[in-house]
């Protein structure tokens, strides 16, 4: 080895310590200015601002670009080979357009008009440094929190207070100033933005007369975030964009997704987040021509409309931007295709995201053997068993029976009650509408407090059970439900194993299944207890009601959510956030978990009679 290099080799060694000290501080620094950056467009765009405070927000951004310039340049300039394979092609991509923005700091503005006169003042436009250093800052961000999970902290905790943080930024920016017509109490701000993020619906203002529409723009961004879920934003952020994670990262998000194999989890993501743009992309535009000119609202209002209702029905949220929810008179008559859009987006977004990528493979393989045939005019008479794997066949047969006996139910105790005076198409239509609606969305297009007593039993039981695991519904599950029915009609029959479509059951799945009925009938019974103190003039049937829809997600109520007092609204927003982040996710998080033991203890049986 020559001497130069034996030179090298010994300054590495010397100086990487300290580089890696160096890269920490940035890195640290760059997080702390990310933040501040966020910070800053909220204060700009919820506040009115004077000359001064507008200087003071211009000297930030700068601050923070400088520090982003910083950053990627040190890891770049003294870390390049671990840079390399830390950055995907997206993130070189976004370096270097943060390093575009220095053309006009190095060249002056061009006195020619034309296409480099253009280009030179976007590249110095506020819009643009802006738009980067935001999509920067929330990279950077979701890389920090997804790298936390290579620290061994408890994924389940890590979901609990990532849906908290969340919760409390929403309803610090529902108290801005520009977000609501004549401001908001704190205790409000922090139901309606827990409502959001858990994706409930439950309010206790009234939506369309309370928030602006930068209000409105923050609860549908909630709902989105809420809907998809915080972690799996984050770490499709931070695999797609950032780079390369720990295996043990990925080996979590892919339980937290519920992936088949490390190799195809960013893919499942892909598909989390591309059906979701799909199928709220259509239902916006099935929404916007079932109301085209008939509202009273410009282009740009309706447009406004059919989005906030997609993305409020596909992830089960049930707010509306109308007063009285959708039993505004506006929409009450000629308008059955909306109430039939959007209880198919409830639909779709209660079944689960393994459904849908299910229904993808499935979809698929039949346009294979299409252009199969097509080409060789041959039919391939191998077909492939097992299209629908068991947890599709059970979400799917007992969603359709859900549906089925809802909406008959509510057909029969309410063909004379709340829906007389309709057309038959009209009560069918809304029939079926508040069957889904239960599971797990909130919408309603009668008021509730007019339905029968049958009627609203038959609700809670439907809002009790909710959607599919991996959805944006709540409930138990119907995946959960199934498994207890099942393993009861088992004991009854007498036999030991628990089968279904020629598969047995789990032990595994059949111990958490009764553990999560067990454990809501609890938190139910206490909160009800709880509130039944809180509320001494309120009926038990309502205060049932309430919590019930709020521990599933659902955000129906029997107008008793405006009325409750701040402590009420407090406990119900908790059981929303317990039932959004799951009761067996929450425990997790907060129990201490107990090694497997080598040994076990002498079997012994409980007289059960």
């Amino acid at each position: 080895m020559k001497i130069y290099h034996k030179f090298l080799l010994y300054q590495n060694k010397l100086l990487k310590p300290y580089v890696r000290i160096l890269l920490g501080l940035v890195e640290a620094l760059t997080y702390l200015a990310s933040l501040s950056l966020i910070v800053g467009v909220v204060y700009e765009h919820g506040f009115p601002l004077s000359i001064d405070e507008m200087a003071n927000l211009q000297t930030l951004y700068k601050t923070v670009w400088i520090i982003f310039l910083i950053d990627v340049t040190l890891h770049i300039s003294l870390e390049y080979r671990n840079t390399k394979k830390k950055y995907r092609r997206l993130a070189w991509i976004l370096s270097g357009l943060l390093y575009l923005t220095l053309v006009p700091v190095i060249f002056h503005r061009p006195e020619e008009e034309g296409a480099i006169l253009h280009i030179w003042e976007f590249l110095h436009g506020k819009f643009y440094h802006l738009l980067l250093l935001l999509v920067l800052s929330f990279l950077n961000l979701s890389n920090g929190l997804v790298r936390l999970l290579g620290r061994r902290t408890n994924p389940s905790l890590i979901l609990a207070v990532s849906f908290m943080a969340i919760i409390l930024i929403g309803a610090g920016l529902l108290m801005l100033p520009r977000c609501t017509v004549n401001g908001i109490t704190w205790v409000d701000s922090l139901f309606t933005a827990t409502s959001a993020v858990c994706v409930t619906g439950l309010v206790p203002v009234d939506v369309s007369t309370t928030f602006t529409t930068s209000g409105l723009v923050v609860i549908i961004l909630l709902i989105q975030i809420g809907g998809l879920g915080v972690m799996t934003l984050t770490s499709f952020f931070a695999m797609f964009f950032m780079g390369n994670t720990s295996i043990y990262n990925q080996l979590v998000v892919r339980d937290m997704v519920s992936s088949n194999s490390l190799s195809s989890l960013l893919s499942t993501l892909l598909y989390i987040l591309g059906f979701t743009l799909v199928i709220e992309g259509i239902g916006m535009v099935s929404i916007w021509f079932s109301i085209h000119g008939t509202l009273g609202m410009t282009l740009e209002g309706e447009l406004g409309f059919a989005a906030f209702h997609s993305i409020s029905a596909f992830c089960n949220a049930g707010f509306s931007t109308l007063s009285g929810n959708l039993g505004n008179p506006m929409v009450m008559t000629n308008h059955n295709w909306l109430f039939i859009t959007v209880s198919l987006l409830i639909i779709l977004g209660g079944i689960g995201f393994p459904i849908l990528v299910n229904f993808k493979d499935i979809v698929l393989y039949h346009l294979r053997r299409f252009w199969k045939l097509i080409r060789t005019r041959k039919l391939d008479r191998h077909k492939m068993q097992h299209l629908y794997n068991l947890n599709t066949k059970i979400v799917l047969i007992m969603t359709f029976l859900l549906l089925l006996i809802g909406t008959l139910a509510i057909a029969a105790f309410e063909w004379n009650g709340s829906f007389v005076g309709m057309p038959v198409a009209d009560k069918w239509t809304h029939a079926f509408f508040n069957a889904v609606c239960p599971r797990t969305a909130g919408f309603n297009s009668v008021d509730l407090t007019s339905l029968s007593v049958q009627t609203l039993l038959v609700y809670l039981f439907l809002m009790w059970v909710g959607g599919g695991s991996q959805s944006t519904a709540g409930g138990v599950k119907v995946n959960a439900f199934a498994v207890v029915v099942l393993n009861l009609v088992a004991v009854l029959r007498g036999t030991e194993r628990v089968e279904v479509f020629g598969r047995e059951l789990s032990y595994d799945s059949i111990r958490r299944s009764n553990a999560t009925v067990v454990m809501s009938l609890g938190v139910l019974f206490i909160f009800v207890f709880t509130l039944s103190i809180l509320e001494p003039g309120v009926s038990i049937m309502a205060l049932t009601f309430e919590c019930v829809s709020a521990l599933s997600t659902v955000g129906a109520s029997l107008n008793l959510t405006p009325h409750l007092c701040d402590a009420s609204k407090l406990l119900v927003s908790l059981l929303m956030f317990i039932g959004r982040v799951g009761l067996i996710t929450l425990m997790l998080g907060i129990v201490k978990q107990k090694k497997n033991t080598k040994y076990r203890y002498p079997s012994d049986n409980i007289i059960i009679n």
